[in-house]
C-alpha cells in the first residue's frame, strides 16, 4: 500500500449498540495499514460496540455514541485509530499439547493451552519462532517447532501393564529402583517405537534411580507415552511426569497438566524426550 494520505468517503456503516443500530457517517483516511476514521453525529448514548462496513476486517475501539452524539467537539478529538485484523490464511495442526500467549513471548501471559493434535488458523505472521494463530477471535501465539502441516498420526499402546524384561534393557536398569524398573518395563513393553532411554544420572531425580527418562523423535509418540503414564499413574506408582513444558502430578491431578517455566532448550523443556519418576 502507498505510503501517501488518500481521503474517501466511505457510506454505509453503522455503529451497533446491543440490537440498535445507528447510521454513521464517516470519513477515512490511509496511511500504510492504519486507517483513521472521523466519526460524525450519532443521536444516541451507549458504547460502540461494532462497526458495520462494507470493507471486512476493520475493528474501532476507544469511542462511545455518546461521545459522537457530541456535536460541540472537534472532528479531531473524534478521530479514531482503525487497525486492520489479522485473518487466517491457512489451516496446520498441533504436534504436541501447546501453551498459549497473548504475545510472542514467554514473558507475556499464559492464557491456556491447546491440545496435541488440534487444528491451527495460522495468519501466517511467524515472530522468532512464535507461531501467530487464531482462536474463538483473539490472537495468539505458540511454539512453531511444534506446528505441522499434517495432523500427528496417533500412537496406540499395547494393552495392560507388563513386566517383562525389555530387549537389551540391562544397561537401562542398571541403578534404579524396583519400582522405577517395573515402570521402564511396562512403558518399553507398551511402546515398542521407543529405542532410547535415560535411566540413572548423577543429576536431578535421575541420582535417586527413581527418574527414567523416555527419549522420542515423533511429538506425537511423546504425547501419547505421557498421557499413558498419566492414565497408569496409580498403578506404577507414578511420582511425575514431564512432556513438552507441562508437569503432571498425582498429588495435584485434578488441575491436569500445569504449564512450567521456560528453561531455555527442546531438551530442558522437555520437548524431546518424556521424564518420569516414581515414588
Amino acid at each position: 500500500m502507498s505510503s501517501s494520505r488518500h481521503r474517501a468517503e466511505a457510506p454505509g456503516l453503522r455503529a451497533r449498540v446491543g440490537k440498535l443500530v445507528v447510521p454513521v457517517a464517516l470519513a477515512t483516511s490511509v496511511t500504510g495499514l492504519v486507517v483513521t476514521v472521523g466519526l460524525a453525529n450519532a443521536d444516541t448514548d451507549g458504547e460502540l460496540t461494532t462497526l458495520d462496513a462494507d470493507t471486512a476486517g476493520l475493528s474501532i475501539s476507544g469511542a462511545t455514541l455518546a461521545d459522537l452524539g457530541d456535536r460541540s467537539k472537534p472532528a479531531s478529538r473524534m478521530a479514531k485509530r482503525v487497525e486492520l485484523e489479522p485473518e487466517a490464511v491457512a489451516r496446520k495442526f498441533a504436534t504436541a499439547e501447546l501453551n498459549l500467549w497473548t504475545q510472542p513471548t514467554e514473558k507475556s501471559k499464559n492464557v491456556g493451552t491447546i491440545e496435541a493434535g488440534s487444528r491451527l488458523a495460522v495468519t501466517g505472521k511467524v515472530v522468532d519462532g512464535w507461531v501467530e494463530i487464531l482462536l474463538k477471535g483473539e490472537v495468539r501465539y505458540v511454539n512453531a517447532d511444534y506446528v505441522a502441516d499434517e495432523k500427528p498420526v496417533a500412537f496406540t499402546a499395547a494393552a495392560g501393564v507388563s513386566g517383562a524384561p525389555c530387549p537389551d534393557g540391562s544397561s537401562i536398569e542398571s541403578g534404579l529402583t524396583s519400582a522405577a524398573v517395573r515402570m521402564y518395563r511396562a512403558v518399553c513393553a507398551a511402546f515398542p517405537a521407543l529405542t532410547t532411554y535415560g535411566g540413572w544420572d548423577d543429576h536431578g531425580e535421575h541420582s535417586s534411580g527413581r527418574a527414567i527418562d523416555f527419549m522420542i523423535s515423533d511429538p506425537a509418540l511423546g504425547e501419547a507415552v505421557a498421557e499413558w503414564l498419566r492414565a497408569h499413574a496409580a498403578e506404577l506408582g507414578i511420582y511425575n511426569v514431564i512432556w513438552a513444558q507441562h508437569i503432571y502430578t498425582p498429588e495435584r491431578g485434578s488441575e491436569g497438566w500445569r504449564p512450567m517455566s521456560d528453561r531455555g532448550s527442546a531438551t530442558a523443556n522437555h520437548y524431546d524426550h518424556v521424564h518420569a519418576s516414581v515414588y
